[in-house]
């Protein structure tokens, strides 16, 4: 890939916005690729505040939805044969079909979605697109231009997403005042409250402490496997078996599941931690760096880029929705509160806390998981999903498994452990894509967060999205 160095001239094409007069832009649009140079930078900070660390997984699918289908859309008309996933507007002449076109279409469908997206930033979307050497007041719908086109695929899409079942408006089940955005309206309620485990089988809200704040969990989008996917109807064309070894019944198995996280606690390396860390930012692990990795091994254009970007994140999207009806149909224990269960004031040996190591005399009442534990129910793991799915996605768009993906910590750098973990620099790496899904499966049980069968019975069903997903974005790409 050639990411442009030189400063392009403010001057007005007939394709192209006008650049803010007294400022020359650093991004060459003949040259470049707006998403790495241009789109990114924004887009991540915006989502990172939103949900820091990664690990909301409906918010983070939601939130790279609606952008990153919007460029798809943007730049189908320039395609041979595309037509876009909500859209068809129609084809360009090949003379048009440029990078630079690309380019332009791509930062306009991304200024509009983000914009929709998240209006707190609209200043730095604004800087976004000036900085780029287009003009951010440019609201044309024109689609015989590329910023008519690019402004005109994104409001499509927001069109097509509204009321997709995901209360991305806060406005279901008729609420006019005072919206509340991603609210569930369903009426889940949990079997269990932060202070009584009524049914040892189910999830139970953890209760959270922050600065001398306690507060209990509640489920994080309970209504998302109604959400409407894009690549298949409905979650139910998949299976997944149930949780058998959730079942308290089940005495054996249930308490065999829990020594097992408990085991895995105590022996926690340095590696095994950073990998934890590191897939449970999922912004980074499957998005700059994964992905950077892909787009560095391919040399993608602009518009293979897209095309990768739109595939791997449909993936993680229609993923979601299906994992988030299977924990809504199962509703299963995290471990915390299954070895509270069966321990509760006896001693086991497991990770202390930040800095305390292994220890011998922590209680199960006290134990706590190295990964903080998400606010939904345990079965199946979501993140084991979302890095099947995106594996086969990626797998099946690159014609091969091989991938060099690598990220360095250096000594301390740990954000649970800080100044502690890793002792010496470390350096994570996997040079193909089925070791980096099945660490990131594994990295949930070193985590402590998630049981053994719910991270493998995840690819029951998350490889076979990750292939609708492929075959139903090569059909819009050959027109259908």
């Amino acid at each position: 890939m050639t990411l442009a160095t030189a400063t392009v001239l403010t001057t007005t094409s007939a394709t192209a916005a006008a650049a803010s007069p007294q400022k020359a832009a650093s991004f060459d649009p003949d040259q470049g690729n707006a998403l790495i140079e241009v789109i990114y930078p924004a887009f991540q900070k915006a989502v990172r505040t939103v949900t820091p660390d990664g690990s909301d997984a409906t918010m983070v699918a939601d939130h790279i939805l609606m952008t990153e289908v919007a460029w798809f859309d943007a730049i189908a008309p320039y395609h041979q044969t595309a037509v876009g996933i909500y859209s068809n507007l129609g084809r360009r002449p090949r003379s048009e079909a440029t990078t630079r076109n690309r380019n332009i279409a791509v930062i306009y469908a991304a200024y509009t979605a983000l914009n929709a997206e998240f209006p707190q930033f609209k200043n730095e979307f604004r800087t976004m697109v000036d900085s780029a050497g287009f003009n951010p007041d440019d609201r044309s719908e024109d689609t015989s231009t590329p910023v008519g086109i690019g402004n005109v695929a994104a409001k499509k899409v927001l069109e097509a997403r509204k009321h997709d079942g995901s209360n991305r408006d806060g406005d279901e089940g008729g609420r006019k005042y005072n919206l509340q955005p991603y609210s569930d309206y369903t009426g889940y309620q949990p079997v269990n409250t932060p202070t009584e485990l009524r049914d040892p089988s189910h999830w139970q809200p953890r209760i959270v402490a922050s600065n001398g704040l306690f507060k209990a969990q509640q489920y994080v989008t309970p209504q998302y496997g109604r959400v409407k996917p894009i690549s298949y109807g409905s979650p139910t064309e998949f299976t997944l078996a149930p949780p058998v070894n959730s079942d308290h019944h089940n005495r054996a198995a249930y308490k065999r599941q829990a020594d097992e996280i408990l085991d895995a606690s105590a022996h926690l390396t340095d590696r095994q931690k950073m990998t934890a860390e590191f897939f449970n930012d999922k912004i980074f692990a499957l998005g700059r760096t994964t992905g950077t990795a892909a787009f560095q091994q391919g040399d993608f254009d602009i518009e293979k880029a897209v095309q990768y970007v739109a595939t791997v994140d449909i993936a993680i999207f229609d993923v979601a929705v299906a994992s988030w009806h299977f924990k809504r149909k199962y509703d299963t224990v995290r471990p915390f509160s299954a070895i509270r269960y069966l321990y509760g004031d006896k001693k086991v040996t497991a990770w202390g806390g930040p800095g305390k190591g292994t220890v011998s005399d922590i209680t199960g009442n006290q134990w706590r998981s190295y990964l903080n534990t998400a606010d939904h129910p345990e079965y199946p793991s979501t993140s084991s999903a979302y890095c099947l799915a995106y594996a086969q996605a990626a797998r099946r768009f690159l014609g091969t498994d091989k991938l060099d993906v690598s990220v360095s910590y250096k000594k301390g750098s740990s954000m649970i452990e800080p100044g502690v973990t890793p002792a010496s620099d470390v350096t994570l790496s996997w040079d193909n894509l089925t070791d980096v899904a099945n660490d990131c499966r594994m990295s949930r049980v070193w985590g402590g967060v998630h049981f053994r069968s719910a991270v493998q019975n995840a690819e029951q069903f998350a490889p076979k999205v990750g292939d609708r997903v492929y075959t139903f974005v090569q059909r819009k790409l050959n027109g259908g």
